[in-house]
């Protein structure tokens, strides 16, 4: 009788399966001391946005930044013309 050879064999699925979750590993062990990370990236880009609103958008770096919210689509349009 033939030996079953069914031994398993890790396809290319696999392989990056687990790629992808030690990289998610590292990601959360790089971050995981700082636990407000996220909320502290949205408090420093909150406070970029209102310091721009206080100057109409008229800086370089705000209307560069901001320039794609910047439309009648958004609601938060200013005219940067005037």
């Amino acid at each position: 009788m033939k030996e079953p050879h069914n031994h398993a064999h890790a396809g290319y699925g696999m392989i990056l399966v687990a790629a992808s979750l030690t990289a998610i590993a590292l990601v959360a062990l790089a971050i995981g001391s700082n636990v407000l990370f996220g909320d502290n990236i949205q408090r420093e880009n909150t406070a970029h946005f209102k310091e721009c609103k206080a100057n109409d958008f008229k800086t370089e770096d705000c209307e560069r930044y901001w320039d794609r919210i910047n439309n009648d689509v958004s609601g938060i349009y200013v005219d940067l013309e005037k």
